[in-house]
């Protein structure tokens, strides 16, 4: 794809202060479990020794689980982690003898990457186990160079070859990525070494063969799924669960809905309006594609549908002094266009002087204005006026459907521009406020699947007080990949997730 606006979440959700963590149990089954291989994830508290521990503990038997495990299936467990209560992911093995890694499993990329031994001019290196192909005797040399670009830099390195476990399951020649350089310093603050991707063999960087394949083609899959579950409640002990080749029935309610897998590659299907709370923000009406990706912890969309939501819900936000400039300056002649027909944005931003006529025959990448960066690097010679213009159109026209007056309105949309998404990511909510916020409900295969406040905000306690986040950012993807939606843990918590490979689709139930 042209725009990796997978890597640039990565960065978003390095930059989003999530707290918490959890401890995993990952376990495999045996034969007779029908090829099952289920990764049990553990809660465990916050405190020093447990953010200085380097290397998961092996559980010794699988009662140390505790009651909400099938023991007579899990012969094999292995403790995980959660990073800021955002990132999932637990410990596999690579060579022989094995080398042990944290590694997140990632719907949203193909590839499996670690650290090297050989990255040694990269200091993020230093911070995470790395791969010492020297003291494996399965290891195969390959030597391509391979480069993963993230969204501030990119991540070097080499293709090379050996055996990889994921709890009992040993894929043989497995083709995985050493890293070599990592030239963020964002990655510093990574407590998981590397990534296995479980997306589609089309985005995979360099043609490899995922893992995921490879546990079909090698016989270890009896049933071409795999499903998610994440258990949110704070005080259980079992945090959730990842099943590669079947769906544990304790974990979901009622029946799964199934939608189609829309483009091949990423996890990706179609989804129709976006609400808060009924009403309608207007810009996936007639349906937006989504990305369902377990490597991130946000959910991630629009400026336009972004804003709107942090405004229902208070979130402290970015102010665009042009933004309201347009407003105060144009309002009245933006209203007086809409009223009399003139409903084309492009039109009509073009015909009041602040975008020109020839901007949408051009191939130019949307420009994301919440970020400076982008806005200076973009290909468009087109102003920041012109990007808050035809968002402005757009604001104005969802509320005329609700027949609101021009005055309320135009106090709304001058509101709005001080709602827009942080550059940072980071979006502060108040405490007191989250039993008053609405419910946001995405629409999936015709049903709806709300999120409430207590799913999409995050309260930390900091001694005697408490600090709350909210967890949707702005991420703007140009036509025809987008509009997008990025659909991380949040959604993933409060619904559980197969990921039907055989028959190319998504099924999503409400979590138990």
């Amino acid at each position: 794809m042209g725009y990796n606006f997978k890597y640039v979440l990565v960065f978003i959700s390095l930059m989003c202060v999530w707290c918490g963590r959890l401890r995993f149990s990952l376990a495999s089954t045996d034969s007779s479990d029908g090829g099952l291989v289920r990764f049990n994830l553990r809660k465990r508290n916050l405190d020093r020794h447990s953010l200085s521990a380097a290397r998961i503990k092996k559980a010794s038997n699988a009662g140390d689980l505790g009651s909400d495990v099938n023991t007579d299936s899990t012969p094999n467990v292995v403790y995980l982690k959660n990073y800021l209560d955002s990132q999932y992911f637990g410990e596999i093995s690579i060579g022989s003898p094995p080398q042990y890694f944290n590694v997140v499993f990632d719907t949203g990329s193909s590839n499996l990457w670690v650290p090297s031994s050989k990255c040694i001019f990269s200091i993020p290196c230093y911070f995470h186990s790395k791969y010492k192909s020297r003291i494996s005797s399965t290891y195969t040399e390959i030597g391509t160079s391979c480069k993963i670009p993230y969204g501030h830099g990119s991540i070097y390195g080499f293709f090379s070859q050996d055996v990889v476990k994921v709890g009992d399951i040993i894929i043989k020649d497995q083709v995985f990525a050493e890293i070599t350089k990592e030239g963020s310093l964002a990655l510093l603050a990574l407590h998981y070494d590397g990534i296995l991707g479980l997306g589609f063999k089309d985005i995979s960087i360099g043609e490899v063969t995922p893992v995921w394949y490879n546990m079909i083609d090698q016989g270890y899959i009896y049933q071409n799924v795999f499903s998610l579950w994440l258990n949110k409640d704070p005080v259980a002990e079992i945090g959730g669960e990842i099943v590669f080749g079947g769906i544990n029935s304790r974990h979901f309610r009622g029946e799964h809905t199934y939608v189609p897998i829309s483009q091949k590659g990423y996890w990706q299907i179609d989804v129709g309006d976006v609400l808060l709370a009924n009403r309608s923000t207007g810009l996936c009406e007639g349906s937006c594609a989504a990305i369902v990706d377990s490597g991130i912890s946000s959910i991630a969309g629009p400026t336009t549908v972004v804003t709107q939501i942090n405004h229902a819900i208070g979130a402290q936000g970015y102010v665009s002094l042009e933004c309201k400039s347009i407003i105060h300056n144009y309002g009245d002649k933006i209203w007086d266009a809409l009223i009399s027909g003139q409903l084309n944005p492009e039109i009509l931003c073009a015909n009041i002087g602040l975008c020109s006529h020839d901007k949408y025959q051009k191939d130019n990448v949307i420009e994301t204005v919440v970020h400076d960066e982008n806005l200076d690097g973009s290909t468009s010679k087109e102003s920041p006026f012109c990007t808050f213009c035809d968002m402005i159109v757009f604001w104005i026209q969802v509320q005329l459907k609700q027949s609101n007056l021009k005055e309320k309105i135009l106090k709304y949309v001058d509101e709005l521009c001080e709602k827009l998404p942080s550059p940072e990511g980071q979006v502060f909510v108040d405490c007191n406020s989250i039993a008053a916020m609405p419910h946001i409900s995405f629409t999936i295969g015709n049903r709806s699947f709300p999120l409430f406040p207590q799913q999409y905000v995050l309260r930390v306690e900091e001694g005697s007080s408490s600090v709350c986040y909210g967890g949707f950012v702005a991420l703007d993807v140009p036509p025809p990949q987008g509009p997008l939606w990025v659909l991380g843990d949040i959604f993933l918590g409060k619904y559980h997730t197969v990921f039907d490979f055989g028959n190319q689709s998504i099924g999503f139930a409400e979590a138990a």
